[in-house]
């Protein structure tokens, strides 16, 4: 068999790209789709995001999840002024959120920490005092070289979360945190299996999560919403983390972060592992 070593043609790429979101942005979605199918045709791993995009216009299958070459793509290319965007500008306090809930609930100290998804560390520097051994996976490479820059985690990867968690022989947490994890994933069978199969019993499952109206989701359990990132109907999270194993202890209502000055609604979950 020979193997397909096909280049991006990143000229016709950027060239359909620019012209699906011109097309995109006038409302013109339908040939916007066409466009987006050309985008994925010359860059079938899709570091653009077509796919999500698509399915934020409501054409389109929606994805399961954003494409790990998307997710990457966007952290790598937003690594430097990650903090500063986020924080300031957006708003967004999940990390001091978590740190909130658990000193709330007195639960903690905590033996052993994972931190999916950690970012340039906010949830990392959030829990630091409250941890014995933290563990930070991100997808992208240049988030994690600014998170080992500030000296937070114990160790670090560059893995895509679920992938870690299906490969991980090293010894079970106590705490599993993903803040800002969800939003690129649709379907959470995977991530919620897979934080089963990483926690000690009883260990702790928190994480954050947007979402919308029920009129909006119209009986669907996640879809891509306006900002090309994926919600969760609270009951599927309800639904999901109970078929796998897991004791919800609480769901609160956040908002995530600003988004053209208005609020992201969400919602922020504390579960146990129980076998």
């Amino acid at each position: 068999m020979t193997q397909n070593t096909t280049k991006i043609d990143e000229e016709a790429l950027a060239e359909a790209y620019n012209r699906a979101l011109t097309l995109e942005k006038s409302g013109n979605f339908d040939a916007a789709a066409d466009a987006y199918a050309e985008v994925l045709a010359l860059d079938p791993e899709d570091h653009g995001g077509a796919s999500v995009r698509l399915a934020s216009m409501g054409r389109g299958e929606t994805p399961v999840k954003a494409p790990d070459a998307y997710v990457a793509t966007l952290f790598d290319q937003h690594a430097d002024v990650f903090d500063n965007v986020l924080v300031e500008q957006l708003g967004y306090c999940v990390p001091l959120l978590v740190r909130q809930r658990l000193q709330a609930l007195e639960l903690g100290p905590f033996n052993r920490v994972l931190d999916l998804g950690c970012g340039t560390g906010l949830t990392g520097g959030a829990l630091r005092d409250m941890a014995e051994d933290i563990t930070g996976i991100d997808l992208s490479e240049n988030m994690v070289e600014i998170a080992h820059e500030k000296e937070l985690y114990d160790t670090l990867y560059v893995a895509e979360a679920v992938d870690f968690l299906d490969d991980n022989d090293d010894e079970p947490f106590d705490l599993i945190v993903a803040t800002d994890v969800l939003p690129y994933m649709g379907a959470l069978e995977a991530l919620f299996f897979g934080a089963v199969d990483n926690l000690v019993p009883g260990g702790l499952f928190i994480f954050s999560s947007e979402t919308l109206p029920a009129e909006i989701f119209a009986g669907r359990p996640f879809m891509v919403g306006a900002h090309q990132r994926f919600a969760h109907a609270e009951t599927y999270l309800r639904e999901r983390l109970t078929a796998t194993g897991f004791e919800v202890i609480e769901v609160g209502d956040i908002t995530v972060r600003m988004e053209e000055g208005e609020p992201i609604a969400g919602h922020l979950v504390i579960a146990r592992f129980k076998p």
